[in-house]
């Protein structure tokens, strides 16, 4: 009889596992109408899904595999139930084209961890992600949708303007998830990273303090802030590249062929 063979990478695997059971619960909530409580369930997702690459580091069992399952639980996680959430709120309300709308987020955060997937084996610059990585899309969809059109900052919108608002929100993070577009991973806090990228590890301790201090309802600002930044960062590294390449392209003026 042959005995079952228990390897140190179950332990980061059920970690990822219990990603996908906050997405799971997030959805059944969203199905139910309570839209806080899956936020809860997607915001449980997101620590786990930090912890399991965490764990896996530690315990030195880091796999190929652990990164496919890994992949597959945050595009239900932080893909489905993040598109469900916007659709429950105001698609459903408008048909099929809503639920075309509302699926957007979801079909692009899947291209992009399949890109991620293709991308990273060859890539050694682990402080940046090509687009907006999904769990950031998750938080952006989440924090606009239970603060700002329903939620306690909600008066903030006028309510003939919140429609086309939360259109804009959805289609601008489907967009930007698969843009090539650079964000800023989150660092692993350790005294290098603090000495190296002081400034990023500064960033995104204030976007958890001012989320726990609002109890949510800044985390949207902070997303903003987010994703501006990436757009802006990156039209000035084009603009130098344009201006580099417009350079090295002038011709030389032509020799006067009278000049002896």
């Amino acid at each position: 009889m042959r005995k079952i063979r228990v390897t140190r990478s179950i332990i980061p695997n059920l970690f990822t596992l219990m990603n996908l059971f906050g997405g799971f619960m997030a959805i059944t909530r969203i199905a139910s109408g309570d839209l806080m409580a899956a936020a809860g369930f997607i915001v449980l997702a997101g620590i786990f899904d930090v912890l399991d690459g965490a764990v896996a580091r530690l315990t030195k069992s880091t796999s190929d595999f652990g990164g496919e399952l890994d992949s597959l639980c945050d595009a239900v996680s932080f893909g489905v139930a993040p598109a469900f959430m916007v659709y429950k709120a105001y698609f459903q309300m408008q048909g099929d084209l809503g639920a075309v709308i509302a699926s957007l987020p979801a079909l692009a955060g899947v291209l992009r961890l399949a890109r991620y997937n293709v991308q990273s084996a060859g890539s050694s610059d682990k402080r940046y992600f090509r687009g907006m990585p999904i769990p950031a899309g998750a938080l952006t969809l989440l924090s606009y949708t239970l603060f700002y059109h329903t939620g306690s900052e909600s008066h903030l919108i006028p309510d003939e303007w919140k429609p086309l608002a939360i259109t804009f929100v959805t289609l601008a993070v489907a967009g930007i998830m698969v843009s090539t577009v650079k964000y800023d991973a989150v660092p692993t806090p350790s005294a290098k990273v603090i000495r190296e990228r002081p400034w990023v590890m500064s960033y995104f301790f204030l976007g958890v303090v001012v989320a726990i201090i609002s109890k949510g309802a800044w985390l949207f600002p902070f997303m903003l802030s987010y994703i501006v930044i990436g757009l802006v960062r990156s039209s000035i590294n084009f603009f130098r590249t344009y201006n580099d390449i417009e350079e090295d392209t002038i011709e030389e003026d032509e020799a006067d062929p009278f000049e002896v």
